[in-house]
Formats: C-alpha cells, sequence, structure tokens
C-alpha cells in the first residue's frame, strides 16, 4: 500500500510538471514594481515634495483685503470705515501695496479723516535690516525645494528596499523548489531501489537485511521531501506577499508557477559587476546620503535665518496719496501727497536670538558628522557586498565541479553494484554525497542571486 502510496506521489508530481509557467525574476520585479502598496507610496513622495513646494510659494501669493466698520448710537453715525486694497509680497523683503480709505462720523480723530471721495494711496513697506536677505518666506521656500529634492532620494531608497526584499522572497523560493526536486527525484530512486531489493530478496539473490537498508533511506528521504515541501510552500506564501493587482487586491503565486530555468541561475557576471563598481559615483548619488546631504542643507537655512536675526528690525513705510477726481486714482497725483513711516526695534542683549543661532550651528555640525560617517559605512558595505559577490560565484563553480565529481563516483559505484562488488551501503552513501552536492550547488546559486541583489542594493541601483 506504501509503494502504491509513492507511486501516486510521482504520477501527480508529474502532471504538476507538465502544467508548469516559467515566473522569471524579472517579471516578478516588474509586477512588484507596478502594484506593490509600498511601491505607490514611494510614489507619493514626489508628489508630497511639489504640494510642499505649492505651499511654500503660497507665502508670496498676492492678498486682497477690504473692512468695514460701522457704530450707530442715538440715531447718530459714530464713525463709517471702510478699508480696501491689494499687497503683493516680493522675493526681496520689499511689499507692496495699494488701497483704498473712507473714513466717515462725526467721533472720528482728525488724522484719520478723508475728502468725501475717499482716499488712494500705493507705495512699498521694505525692510533694512531683519528680513532684508533673507526671511521666514523665503526660507520655507528654499526648505521645500530642498525637501522636493529629498522625496525623490526618499522614493528611490523605499523602492531599492522594496526590490532587494523581494528579491530576496523569489531566490528563496527558486531555491526550495529546485531542492524539493533534487529531494523528490532521491526518494523516487530509493523506492525503485527497494523494490529491486525486494525482488532480489524474494529470488533468493540477497538476504532480508538488504531490504531493511533500503526501507531505511525510503524513510529517511520522504522525511526530507516533506521538510523540502514545507519549505516550498511557506516561500510561496512569503512570495505571494509581494503580488498585487493594480486595484489593491493581494494575490497568490498561481500553482502551476515556477521559477526561471534552473540553468538561468548560473547567468552572473563579475566582469559586468566590476565595472559597475564605481565607487564614487555610488556615493555621490547614493539616496540615502542624499537624503542627509539635504537635511544638512535645510539646517544650514535654518542657521542663515537665524544669523538674520540679529539684525534690528527697520521697516520702511512709502504711501503716496490722492483723492480720486471722477473714480480716476490718478487724477491730480502729487508727491507732495504722502505718508511715511520708520519702525526700529532690536533687543538690547540679543540672547535669545544668539542662543537660536549656536543651537542651529551645532545641528548642523552635529548633521555633517552623521553624513561622514554613513558615508563611510555605505563604502564598506559596497565592498563587502562587492567581496561576497565575488566569493559567491567562485563557489558556484566550485560546487559545479563537485556535482560532476561525485555523480562520476555514484554512476561507478553503481556499476560496481551491479557486478557485486559494491554493496547496498556504498551506494546509498554515494548518493547520498551526491545529493548534498546537488543541494550545496542550489544553495550556491542562490546565495550568489541574492549577493548579487545586495552589491546593488548597496550601491541603491536596484530601480
Amino acid at each position: 500500500m506504501k509503494i502504491k502510496l509513492f507511486s501516486l506521489i510521482f504520477i501527480f508530481f508529474t502532471l504538476e510538471l507538465s502544467a508548469q509557467i516559467v515566473f522569471t525574476d524579472n517579471q516578478f520585479y516588474q509586477i512588484v514594481y507596478s502594484n506593490h502598496p509600498l511601491a505607490k507610496q514611494a510614489n507619493l513622495k514626489s508628489q508630497m515634495g511639489d504640494n510642499s513646494v505649492l505651499k511654500a510659494k503660497g507665502g508670496f501669493d498676492p492678498k486682497i483685503f477690504n473692512q468695514i466698520d460701522q457704530k450707530y448710537y442715538n440715531s447718530t453715525q459714530y464713525y463709517n470705515l471702510i478699508q480696501a486694497g491689494l499687497k503683493i509680497p516680493t522675493w526681496y523683503g520689499v511689499e507692496v501695496k495699494t488701497g483704498f480709505e473712507s473714513y466717515k462720523g462725526n467721533y472720528l480723530n482728525p488724522q484719520d479723516k478723508t475728502p468725501n471721495g475717499g482716499l488712494w494711496y500705493g507705495g512699498v513697506s521694505l525692510n533694512l535690516g531683519q528680513g532684508m536677505m533673507i526671511d521666514q518666506r523665503r526660507s520655507e521656500l528654499f526648505k521645500a525645494r530642498i525637501y522636493q529634492q529629498s522625496t525623490m532620494s526618499e522614493q528611490n531608497m523605499q523602492l531599492n528596499e522594496l526590490i532587494y526584499e523581494s528579491g530576496y522572497a523569489y531566490w528563496n523560493w527558486f531555491s526550495a523548489f529546485y531542492s524539493k526536486q533534487v529531494v523528490l527525484e532521491a526518494f523516487q530512486l530509493s523506492v525503485e531501489r527497494f523494490e529491486a531489493v525486494k525482488l532480489s530478496m524474494e529470488l533468493g539473490d540477497r538476504s532480508a537485511i538488504d531490504t531493511v537498508e533500503a526501507i531505511i533511506q525510503v524513510q529517511n528521504r520522504e522525511s526530507l521531501f516533506r521538510n523540502y515541501e514545507a519549505e516550498l510552500s511557506n516561500s510561496q506564501y512569503k512570495l505571494s506577499t509581494f503580488l498585487w493587482s493594480q486595484e489593491n487586491d493581494p494575490l497568490e503565486l498561481d500553482s502551476s508557477a515556477v521559477p526561471l530555468n534552473f540553468e538561468s541561475g548560473y547567468s552572473l557576471d563579475l566582469e559586468k559587476a566590476i565595472l559597475m563598481l564605481d565607487i564614487d559615483s555610488a556615493l555621490i548619488n547614493h539616496p540615502y546620503l542624499q537624503i542627509s546631504n539635504f537635511k544638512i542643507k535645510s539646517l544650514e537655512i535654518d542657521a542663515r535665518l537665524k544669523r538674520e536675526l540679529l539684525k534690528p528690525q527697520l521697516n520702511l513705510q512709502y504711501n503716496l496719496l490722492n483723492e480720486p477726481v471722477n473714480n480716476n486714482p490718478f487724477n491730480s497725483l502729487s508727491i507732495n501727497n504722502y505718508k511715511w513711516g520708520l519702525n526700529f526695534e532690536m533687543p538690547i542683549f540679543l540672547r535669545k536670538e544668539r542662543g537660536d543661532l549656536a543651537l542651529a550651528e551645532l545641528k548642523v555640525q552635529d548633521a555633517e558628522f552623521t553624513f561622514n560617517n554613513n558615508k563611510v559605512y555605505i563604502e564598506y558595505k559596497i565592498k563587502s557586498a562587492a567581496v561576497d559577490y565575488k566569493n559567491a560565484i567562485s563557489q558556484v563553480d566550485i560546487y559545479k565541479k563537485t556535482v560532476e565529481d561525485t555523480k562520476r563516483l555514484l554512476d561507478a559505484e553503481k556499476q560496481m553494484f551491479e557486478t557485486g562488488e559494491s554493496s547496498l551501503f556504498l551506494i546509498n552513501a554515494r548518493e547520498i554525497t551526491y545529493i548534498q552536492a546537488k543541494l550545496k550547488l542550489i544553495e550556491g546559486i542562490v546565495k550568489s542571486q541574492q549577493a548579487w541583489i545586495s552589491l546593488r542594493f548597496a550601491m541603491a541601483k536596484l530601480v
């Protein structure tokens, strides 16, 4: 009954192989890159940067204003105040302003009274001290533009991390799939050998103890096959976590899907990797370092603004005044009608301002130290990943030769067994060595591919 069960396993596996659909790593990456929620989330980064710039530019938007205040008491109009106008902030701390004033009533301060037709004015407000070189509005826009650039680096970094993790999952699936095939083949061979030994025992050519040796191998390899079967299922579940539809629905790996061809796992090019290994360029363009550098620039703008606050506040305002004639504000315009003012303010000790500036400069230094440390660490990671990749390729070459040599030993042992010059124990020993070599080769291929992914991840070149 157990032999029939084994046969059913082989038939099922044969039918399964006949309906296979190859799912390559490139196809997998394309799905992840296009549909995964984290990939779509990464694409939001650039939009956030663009809208941050738009928000900061809003500080320079022209503004219209209008205010009406009236007071009536005991049938008397105390006042009727109307103010309306337009303010236009400019880049260099100059604010252009034009408007209309109409102040009427029985209880007005004489200096506030306007002609019956109201009074038009137009002029500027100029910061001659604090805010002349940089102010809050300009600093916010500078920082928003830096953030806009930073979001592109954040997007790149997040996509690199996603492809890195999904790439490891794909090659773990590759490992589990082909390891299961190797163990299944060994399981099948042990069953066939058990049946052959059993038949020889029944014909009197072998002793009954040989069947015990054979069935032990069947049991061991069945146990090993079950373990790899479970590992394959787990790797498929893990891979499925990276598969999503365009409609943001999670997908499951198709049961008929198989990894790319086993021989394709050898497609490794050390020379290509060495050519790609331009460390200086990688450090300049590395998104993680770019983000650190953008942080330094943003902190430098904060320090620049704090330094500006050490200056006194000196604001000059000048407005031309004119009474509109026939609703034309430019009739009878004269430079002799104007209003101006000068505001000055400055703390005596500047303790708050000096403290703020010192803290801002310390933050810049702190960020620079972090940047230098990260730069050295990333350079180490790139060099280390390159060494691991080179070693992984050489290990694959060794494993390939080991598989070929152990296969020759196994074939030779089988020939000796057929002529009665060897034992079932030696056959099993040679076969176990051959199986282990094939599993090592698969492991080496996977490690080399994952090392290639790690090298490109260290250089931030997975996308």
